[in-house]
């Protein structure tokens, strides 16, 4: 594997009743943030009910984005592909991958709210059928072929891109996923990445892992397209504080409605109905693997465990919760980019090894640098003499 690259993914999930104007711009705060820590890759998330993750197009947001920052890549995380005509998106695509110099990564997924779906006449089996013929007529378009065909919700006629796309041969494109083999199947027949939505969420996320990639592997050598594990992007809640006690003080903020949310108001079936205390909260995420509070010591821990079970991966994407403040929330960032990250670019170990090989000759050193000023003192003070 090469360098693990680091990100976010950003739903993104506010306490309903903020006032959605600020937490919009908090949003495209956070992304402004991430670039200047040089995290990699932000994925911004579609949705349209339920009063929590706000944005309603991930383009629109990414256009914005874009022009805040400098050299992050921005994805959509994802576009609900069942909900739209598959020649406009990969028309908006291209677009945006011209406008931002090849920054962009389209995710594609059903859609995750069943509220969503309801509004245009559809529901979440029919989503998951239009996933497999909609991604089908996105990848054959944006490998520059004319497309004739009829789904469900919408009819083609010759359609075709008048843009090929800025990156070549097409910026990354990838299939989410959650516990099923649905998601690794759709990548692995059509070559293409991974986002494990639900890698950390479920015990049977986790469990998971180490099958997706043989899965993919699989559906690639059936249909023979290849996959690679560096585009494989592994998803999973943390906040990070100096100490583990000041971390769980910082997520009495929002933890609790995130947990509520999912539970009692998105119909997300993996998790419970949410009300328990917050000190047992705290403890089930830390204990059950399925986020991490704490400090970067017990991030770094979590992300080699998720090594270890997958087999190995190309990103690790940081969900956005809003469990903390949002000072805290950029605090937590900072340190992921400070002391988590390194730990697996390779960044850290060479200052190790500089400060051990300094360390080990201190003492010779130390005592050359003394000669060196006694010499240079005696030195003078000669030539204080000779001119007496």
């Amino acid at each position: 594997m090469g360098r693990l690259r680091f990100g976010a993914f950003i739903a993104p999930h506010h306490a309903i009743g903020q006032n959605p104007t600020v937490a919009l711009q908090r949003d495209l705060d956070l992304v402004e943030h991430l670039d200047r820590m040089d995290f990699d890759e932000a994925w911004i998330g579609e949705h349209h009910s339920a009063g929590s993750e706000i944005i309603g197009s991930p383009e629109i947001f990414i256009a914005a984005a874009a022009q805040r920052t400098q050299r992050i890549k921005l994805g959509t995380g994802v576009t609900s592909l069942s909900y739209h005509n598959p020649l406009w998106v990969a028309d908006r695509m291209v677009l945006l991958d011209h406008l931002t110099r090849g920054r962009v990564m389209l995710g594609v997924g059903p859609g995750s709210l069943p509220t969503d779906s309801a509004m245009i006449g559809l529901n979440p089996t029919e989503c998951r059928e239009l996933l497999d013929d909609n991604l089908d007529i996105v990848v054959r378009l944006l490998r520059g072929e004319s497309v004739t065909a009829t789904t469900k919700t919408h009819t083609l006629v010759d359609a075709q891109l008048q843009l090929r796309p800025y990156s070549h041969p097409c910026f990354d494109i990838v299939v989410a996923g959650v516990a099923s083999p649905t998601g690794p199947r759709l990548a692995g027949r059509h070559g293409l990445g991974l986002l494990s939505i639900g890698a950390t969420l479920t015990p049977e996320g986790f469990d998971a892992l180490g099958h997706h990639f043989g899965i993919m592997e699989e559906r690639a050598a059936t249909y023979g397209t290849t996959v690679d594990r560096d585009q494989w992007r592994l998803v999973c809640p943390m906040h990070i504080a100096e100490t583990e006690e000041q971390a769980q003080q910082d997520v009495r903020y929002g933890l609790g409605e995130w947990i509520d949310y999912f539970g009692k108001v998105a119909a997300f079936p993996h998790f419970g109905s949410g009300g328990a205390a917050m000190d047992d909260m705290i403890k089930y995420m830390n204990q059950s693997g399925m986020g991490i509070i704490g400090t970067p010591a017990q991030a770094r821990e979590l992300v080699d465990k998720l090594i270890a079970q997958s087999g190995g991966f190309g990103s690790m994407l940081i969900m956005g919760t809003d469990w903390a403040n949002p000072a805290a929330t950029r605090r937590s960032f900072e340190l992921i980019a400070q002391e988590v990250a390194p730990h697996f670019q390779g960044q850290s170990q060479p200052l190790f090894d500089a400060a051990a090989r300094a360390g080990g000759r201190r003492d010779n050193d130390n005592q050359a640098q003394h000669a060196a000023i006694a010499h240079m003192t005696e030195k003078y003070e000669a030539e204080l003499a000779a001119k007496k």
